[in-house]
């Protein structure tokens, strides 16, 4: 199911104009934040793209789905009765034909022109499949941490791109090719939720696919209270274990696996995360595929940037 309506195309990338625009479609994941998923999905509804929009409700007890069917009768709600976790974004991806996706958090919402935008890098440039998006961190009103390491990344990709070349990306500030989504499987049910971005990232560019930042979009952030951060730290580490041992060579892989031992906060939370990524030891050994040469250049330039930043630390 996608959005209807005519939308009004630009001449040029960047140069937003009104109408809808049906080339885009949003999906949104959330689990037991209802009060702010109904303001994102407000704020989606009242973009001038006029978006699809499809709600993905991760098993959430508190009223989620039902005021979702009572104050927007025309969102596409999908009420898994299970926390699917970033595998919610598959199931929202699967109902869509339109060519691409923005991904949104409930407690995330994109600026006004800024999917048409996308839209229009997207469809300029064939072979790129994600653009990442401005963070504005709210609040405040100033730019995530996590910006200028976007603005300045020392990644080298095609000419052509529109934007600096990334590694990553970020799920919930970006806007992909469904057809490369699709191509290498969606997000990983294993990872579940939790830097899953970064497996999908190197198989994206391991299938010829290029990433970059795009100033030109602009996502606010304006973190939930509601969340469990131990969780989040624990996942973290133990899909960044995961996902370097699955795809990067051995020397790499050592590389990184050191500095985050050497680096991540000891604790019981840590020993969980570790515990958890040695239980999956045969899993990754079963899926380990190296990156081909082009796409591990791209993880290899990252890793002095990542042992620098200071918006990429595991704490809670």
């Amino acid at each position: 199911m996608t959005a209807t309506g005519d939308a009004t195309r630009t001449g040029s990338v960047g140069n937003p104009v009104a109408g809808p625009d049906p080339r885009v479609a949003v999906v949104v994941i959330t689990h037991q934040r209802r009060g702010e998923l109904l303001l994102a999905v407000a704020r989606l509804l009242d973009l001038p793209e006029r978006p699809h929009v499809v709600v993905v409700d991760n098993g959430s007890t508190d009223g989620t789905a039902e005021a979702v069917r009572r104050y927007f009768p025309h969102v596409e709600l999908i009420a898994s009765p299970d926390n699917l976790g970033a595998v919610g974004r598959n199931v929202g991806v699967g109902r869509l034909d339109t060519p691409y996706v923005a991904f949104c958090d409930d407690d995330t919402w994109w600026e006004a022109g800024s999917l048409r935008t996308a839209a229009d890098a997207l469809e300029a440039h064939p072979r790129l499949a994600v653009v990442t998006a401005r963070i504005v961190v709210e609040p405040a009103g100033v730019e995530d941490p996590i910006v200028p390491e976007l603005r300045d990344s020392p990644v080298r990709g095609a000419p052509w791109l529109p934007g600096p070349a990334l590694g990553s990306f970020l799920a919930g500030a970006s806007v992909l090719r469904r057809e490369a989504f699709v191509e290498v499987g969606g997000f990983s049910e294993r990872l579940w939720l939790g830097g899953e971005e970064e497996l999908m990232a190197g198989d994206l560019a391991a299938a010829g696919w290029e990433l970059c930042y795009l100033p030109a979009l602009t996502v606010h952030h304006q973190a939930s209270r509601a969340r469990d951060p131990h969780r989040r730290r624990r996942d973290g580490i133990r899909n960044t274990l995961w996902t370097t041992w699955l795809r990067r060579p051995l020397r790499p892989a050592l590389r990184r696996t050191l500095h985050l031992l050497r680096t991540v906060p000891r604790d019981r939370v840590t020993a969980r995360a570790l515990l958890a990524a040695v239980r999956g030891i045969p899993w990754v050994v079963r899926e380990r595929r190296v990156l081909p040469p082009h796409a591990e250049a791209r993880f290899a330039a990252l890793e002095q940037a990542q042992r620098r930043s200071t918006a990429r630390r595991y704490v809670s």
